[in-house]
């Protein structure tokens, strides 16, 4: 399995809490390098999707799944598929000097 995965259902429960109760402070995510490198090297990966998720502890998260040609998502791990998520929501983790935050 690839760094930084999680489940299909993992994912499912995620994405529910967030449309449950979506956070609206949350204001970008950082994406570590390692999920785009392996997500864009998976079998039919020409594009990228995210959803949004909020953990069992209540973290706000970025699910990045691989999408092909026809954009459909690619989420199959026996086919090496994966849903990967180890991002960091600002807040917490932000970049206070960027002009996109200063808004």
């Amino acid at each position: 399995m690839a760094e930084n995965t999680i489940t299909l259902e993992q994912a499912q429960k995620w994405a529910q809490n967030w449309i449950d109760n979506p956070n609206k402070d949350i204001r970008a995510f950082l994406i570590p390098e390692v999920d785009l490198t392996q997500v864009m090297a998976e079998k039919s990966t020409v594009n990228v999707r995210s959803y949004l998720g909020i953990d069992d502890n209540g973290n706000c998260k970025l699910m990045i799944v691989g999408v092909d040609v026809n954009g459909k998502d690619l989420i199959d791990d026996n086919n090496g598929q994966y849903i990967y998520d180890f991002t960091t929501g600002c807040p917490s983790l932000c970049d206070v000097d960027s002009p996109l935050f200063k808004l």
